[in-house]
């Protein structure tokens, strides 16, 4: 059995805060669930994933991104080698794969928040053009690159445009394939590290 045992110079009432309580009456409840064997045990370590938003963006991302190299439905253009992502910005991204990754942090902002055109996705990818000694000013993406993949997800029959409301949102078969991913995502590695 476990047992919680206070030894402490402060009163009794921080060391309940200190549990996460703001009362002694919940903090008793507290630890009595933290006393009893069978309530850690019924509670899981790890919680389920179901879509995407119980993932972190960043490896789902990633993970979208090589599933859509690897898919081959989704075709890269002829002038992805030298074209820049925003008129503020000096080179071309160094990265090979940045279609990729640009298409499925599109189709995740999409997922989470639907409606959104390219106007809005040229706002979400803005950086910030450097002015030499003049002070930084916000500069948006180049809509050419968010109009193509848009389009591309559109032929796939991931995404549609709604001619009631202006923008694109995601198709159910795009949601259940977002969803598959991220369970993907969500399970641990197999493999010894």
């Amino acid at each position: 059995m476990f047992r919680l045992s206070y030894t402490g110079s402060r009163p009794l009432f921080s060391f309940y805060r200190h549990l996460g309580c703001r009362s002694a009456r919940r903090a008793s409840f507290t630890v009595a669930k933290m006393s009893n064997p069978a309530y850690l045990f019924e509670t899981p370590l790890e919680t389920r994933v179901h879509t995407v938003k119980d993932v972190k963006a960043e490896a789902f991302i990633q993970l979208y991104a090589s599933h859509l190299k690897k898919r081959g439905r989704f075709q890269l253009p002829k002038w992805i080698d030298y074209v820049k992502t925003g008129h503020a910005k000096e080179l071309a991204p160094y990265d090979p794969d940045w279609l990729y990754v640009r298409a499925a942090a599109i189709l995740r902002h999409l997922y989470i928040r639907p409606d959104c055109g390219v106007g809005g996705f040229r706002k979400v990818f803005s950086c910030r053009k450097r002015r030499g000694v003049c002070p930084n000013h916000s500069s948006k993406a180049s809509g050419k690159i968010i109009r193509y993949i848009l389009q591309q997800f559109e032929q796939m029959g991931l995404v549609e445009s709604d001619p009631e409301k202006p923008g694109r949102r995601l198709t159910k078969n795009g949601q259940r394939e977002l969803d598959v991913i991220a369970r993907q995502c969500g399970k641990p590695s197999s493999g010894s590290e």
